[in-house]
């Protein structure tokens, strides 16, 4: 049921408002807002370490040093980022648009049309149109609304919950999601010969073609008056294998790299790739789950279109790989599955939650320990 409160918790109609300051509940703590500028100036700047660019158009060349030299590059960004820009990745430029133009199309129905397809967190409802609830780390909001739904495999999408305006939002999301399916292989071949295993071993692992789900989140960032006190999404790492990312070529993602925050460039024809927390595991620490976050602007909307590549909650054990483990390199992650690694996060920023509070002081003291051994633990979030 469309209400008038619901049309007022979105983001979209609080920056329509007219509003000149941001309500307190999405100002972001101090510690958060480091390195927030202007993100368009941050985007043009040649300085400093640079997000990879891995062409994969020899990705399968017949000669075997341009072939390795290919998967070479994308085996090191994985390991040194764990975040790239793919380009030539076999997704032709005109599919890509429509998946684009029928995701936008839809955010500029008016709010009470999409709230036709509102989700309901509290009863379990997650897909579906829908704005971020403070359960976050920090009890704070994010400056976004977002859509969110399975897309692949076909047998697992409910199509009922899925935009029927714009037309071509059913047809192009899905024919999107089929070839991504096949990029994800492609992917995970390459990453598996990284780590000295067979061709098909990551996928595997993961839950193959059966069992590996596919799930995007639509972002839909308004413009917003104080850009400098707000985040988009919070940092944090991806619990996926995979993460592929697009967007409307408005800069906004930035990555903790080398101890401070990069700006991602905006490069036409690509997609953003992230290593997930899930590769990260399998490898034994050897490929990279970046902490990243998404930035607003006051000048233009920004939207990414997010494909998270999962395995199943339940049926797969995610601990590293023995082949990645050594007397030398003992486990660094402890057996899990995928609904248990989702919960322990939950649990930990819950956890940092309290200790910033008084009231937990006596807590503070016994967790204290644990949460300085990762610098940034008071920031990192699940999607």
């Amino acid at each position: 049921m469309v209400t008038a409160a619901s049309i007022g918790s979105r983001v979209e109609s609080l920056a329509s408002s007219g509003i000149s300051t941001i309500p307190k509940e999405y100002v972001r703590p101090k510690e958060e807002l480091v390195n927030i500028g202007d993100i368009f100036e941050d985007e043009k700047s040649t300085e400093g370490p640079q997000v990879p660019t891995i062409d994969l158009k020899e990705i399968d060349s017949n000669d075997i040093k341009v072939r390795e030299k290919c998967r070479e590059d994308l085996k090191e960004a994985a390991v040194e980022w764990g975040v790239m820009h793919l380009i030539n990745h076999g997704i032709s430029d005109e599919l890509m648009e429509r998946v684009k133009k029928a995701g936008k199309a839809f955010f500029d129905l008016p709010i009470e049309q999409k709230e036709k397809y509102a989700n309901d967190q509290a009863s379990g409802k997650i897909q579906g149109y829908g704005s971020k609830l403070a359960n976050n780390a920090s009890g704070q909001l994010e400056w976004e609304d977002y859509f969110f739904h399975c897309v692949y495999p076909e047998d697992k999408r409910d199509l009922s919950i899925w935009p029927q305006t714009p037309s071509d939002y059913i047809v192009a999301t899905s024919e999107y999601a089929k070839e991504l399916r096949g990029l994800a292989t492609k992917i995970l071949s390459i990453l598996s010969l990284g780590l000295g295993l067979e061709e098909g071993r990551l996928e595997k692992e993961v839950g193959g073609l059966e069992e590996l789900l596919l799930q995007m989140k639509i972002n839909y960032y308004p413009k917003c008056p104080q850009p400098e006190l707000a985040l988009g999404v919070e940092a944090h790492t991806d619990i996926s294998a995979l993460t592929f990312i697009l967007h409307n070529m408005v800069p906004g993602l930035q990555l903790f790299y080398g101890g401070k925050w990069v700006t991602a460039k905006c490069v036409p024809n690509s997609i953003v790739m992230h290593i997930g927390d899930t590769l990260e595991i399998l490898s034994n620490g050897k490929y990279k789950s970046i902490l990243h976050r998404g930035l607003v602007n006051k000048e233009k909307v920004r939207i990414s279109w997010a494909v998270f590549c999962e395995p199943p909650k339940e049926k797969i054990i995610l601990k590293p790989l023995p082949e990645t483990v050594s007397e030398e390199e003992p486990a660094m992650f402890p057996p899990r599955t995928f609904f248990e690694h989702i919960q322990h996060k939950l649990f930990r920023q819950s956890q940092e939650a309290l200790v910033s509070t008084k009231e937990s002081a006596a807590l503070k003291s016994t967790t204290e320990s644990a949460l300085k051994s990762t610098k940034e633990a008071a920031l990192i979030s699940t999607n």
